[in-house]
């Protein structure tokens, strides 16, 4: 059974993996209409792996006797001004979930949810993986520059990568 303080806890953190999928579909959404189709297939994935977080989490608190609440759609940015804004943002937004996950996480351990803790492993994991794939193609943005090339073979190869495992 979950505490009434982690379950406004995991709540809020179904908020903010809501708010993460929508971003991600704004930013999705604008870089098709730019003609990054690769960067828009990455990010629609990212969008939707964003949602089955929050699913995860909707589930697993209402199964430990808790009621998820799903939370309202806040408007995230339409526009971006290139694909290194794109990928700023989202380096920032993933260091900022990582930061919430790990305020969950302790949390936790103060009101002595183990079960919770070990749950929320999961997303410890996950947002290792994501910060360090924001900060690889950070890292290959950078090198291009604003090399048009450069960008094309970006956005292709963004494109041709593998789905990543949920």
């Amino acid at each position: 059974m979950l505490s009434k303080k982690i379950e406004k806890a995991l709540n809020r953190q179904v908020e903010v993996e809501a708010d993460s999928s929508q971003f991600y579909l704004s930013m999705a959404s604008w870089a098709e209409t730019q003609g990054f189709n690769g960067t828009a297939k990455f990010l629609y994935t990212q969008s939707d792996e964003e949602r089955m977080h929050m699913l995860k989490l909707v589930r697993f608190i209402n199964e430990r006797g808790g009621h998820a609440i799903v939370p309202a759609l806040k408007q995230p940015p339409a526009k971006f001004k290139s694909l290194s804004d794109i990928f700023e943002s989202l380096l920032g937004h993933e260091i900022k979930v990582t930061e919430e996950i790990n305020g969950l996480v302790h949390t936790t351990l103060e009101e002595k949810d183990y079960t919770t803790h070990n749950f929320l492993q999961w997303y410890v994991s996950e947002q290792i993986e994501e910060e360090a794939q924001a900060r690889t193609i950070m890292d290959k943005l950078n090198m291009i520059g604003n090399d048009k090339g450069g960008l094309y073979l970006f956005d292709r190869d963004l494109e041709n990568m593998p789905a990543a495992h949920d």
